[in-house]
């Protein structure tokens, strides 16, 4: 099952903005709610993946599969 997280977005002069409280270094930004939405979503399973590569790397984390199927199921998330 995968991991949801909290979207906050706001506008800001014609620009939607997201964030998520539980990745601070994430955020999309678009020009609709949606496209803001969505960037985020990339974003963070971006982060997903390289963080879980960086754990396999060090014999610490899930198998590439997991991390793969992780970062997958949140880009479905529309």
């Amino acid at each position: 099952m995968p991991n949801e997280f909290t979207a906050v977005v706001e506008q800001d002069e014609g620009w939607f903005i997201a964030y998520c409280p539980e990745f601070p270094w994430a955020n999309g930004q678009g020009k609709d709610k949606a496209e803001a939405l969505q960037n985020l979503s990339e974003a963070i399973a971006l982060i997903l993946l390289d963080r879980g590569e960086q754990e396999i790397a060090a014999g610490i984390g899930h198998d590439l599969d997991f991390v793969l199927a992780e970062a997958d199921a949140i880009l479905k998330k529309k």
